[in-house]
């Protein structure tokens, strides 16, 4: 569905923001064809986005120019899908996709100033097959679904507003978001090694987000998505939420890190804890280091205290992580929008 464009001359009144697509490189998307946006070869997907780029110049040409609303209402579609998700996981795709949007930023290295999120180069190989991205081809097919309602945002932009829906639509905090990244393509690719590793320690943490650009502080409030979803045997290799609600964005994974007992399980997959009292629950080792380096401590303590600066402060550094790597003058906007949950527009 592409919007429509007039010539010269008074345009009439666009029944719906879908119409106003209609036609618009028409020609483009028949000679794309299908192939184009499924193959999974980087050939086919740089063609694809080549592709998309001639129909934004069209839109250009029309003088067409997305709204919040407009944002808004893919923000709606995403909010909607996000439980569809029947027997998947916990019943939801929102922690999925949230740890998309979190991997498709997280490659960013500020010393060299390439990586996060304005290619979305997690489409392509060979990042798409990094060991950290396992089992988000579940995200990218469900967001892709959403890009073919609205083909005019960018992949960056979708992904990023995905998080973003996640985590509001799940009872957490709201995060500043603002449109304005651009398709990349394959030779855009960052290299494997620059997410988090489970089985490290302080160390590996600190090097991984410094490089990011954030600070210790940051660094705690980010692992405290791990409030939301669970691990995979067959994906990470781990295996198990780590909280009693992982649909729900809260502080307990806080609480649950300084309430609970934690030991090492017994059982042939990487070293994981669990809590001894119901063996339902899982730690990674860098989400331990938490609770044992000093600095770490501090916060995660005081998170583990008082949920609402625990949201403070994780909307915050979700907002600056989805901007990683975005060029300040392609944003459209130069204050952030606050995006309106579902229950808000009731």
């Amino acid at each position: 569905a592409y919007r429509r464009f007039t010539t010269n001359g008074p345009p009439p009144a666009p029944k719906s923001n879908t119409a106003l697509y209609a036609g618009i490189a028409a020609f483009t998307a028949a000679a794309a064809g299908y192939y184009l946006y499924n193959s999974d070869s980087d050939a086919s997907r740089e063609a694809a986005t080549a592709v998309k780029s001639a129909a934004q110049a069209g839109k250009a040409a029309a003088k067409f120019t997305p709204t919040k609303e407009d944002y808004q209402k893919v923000y709606n579609r995403i909010a909607e899908v996000l439980d569809d998700a029947g027997d998947y996981d916990d019943g939801s795709f929102g922690p999925v996709v949230l740890r998309l949007a979190w991997h498709a930023s997280g490659t960013h290295d500020k010393n060299l100033g390439t990586g996060g999120s304005n290619f979305a180069t997690m489409r392509f190989e060979p990042e798409s097959l990094h060991g950290a991205n396992a089992g988000l081809h579940v995200a990218r097919a469900v967001m892709e679904k959403i890009k073919q309602e609205y083909p005019w945002i960018s992949y960056g932009d979708l992904w990023t507003l995905g998080g973003v829906a996640a985590v509001q639509e799940m009872a957490g905090p709201k995060i500043p978001w603002r449109p304005g990244r651009i398709d990349g393509f394959a030779s855009d690719v960052t290299p494997d090694g620059r997410l988090p590793d489970a089985s490290q320690g302080a160390q590996h943490i600190r090097d991984i987000f410094y490089r990011m650009g954030f600070n210790d502080q940051d660094i705690v409030a980010l692992i405290g998505a791990h409030a939301l979803g669970r691990c995979h045997s067959d994906r990470s290799g781990y295996e198990g939420p780590w909280t009693f609600s992982p649909t729900t964005f809260t502080n307990d994974f806080y609480k649950l890190l300084f309430d609970e007992k934690w030991v090492w399980k017994k059982w042939n997959g990487p070293k994981q804890l669990q809590d001894k009292k119901t063996g339902s629950l899982m730690m990674l080792p860098t989400d331990y280091v938490l609770t044992q380096d000093k600095s770490f401590k501090k916060y995660a303590k005081a998170y583990a205290d008082d949920q609402d600066l625990f949201f403070k402060d994780f909307s915050a550094a979700f907002a600056k992580l989805l901007e990683l790597g975005v060029p300040p003058q392609q944003f459209v906007t130069a204050e952030p929008w606050t995006m309106k949950t579902l229950e808000e527009q009731k």
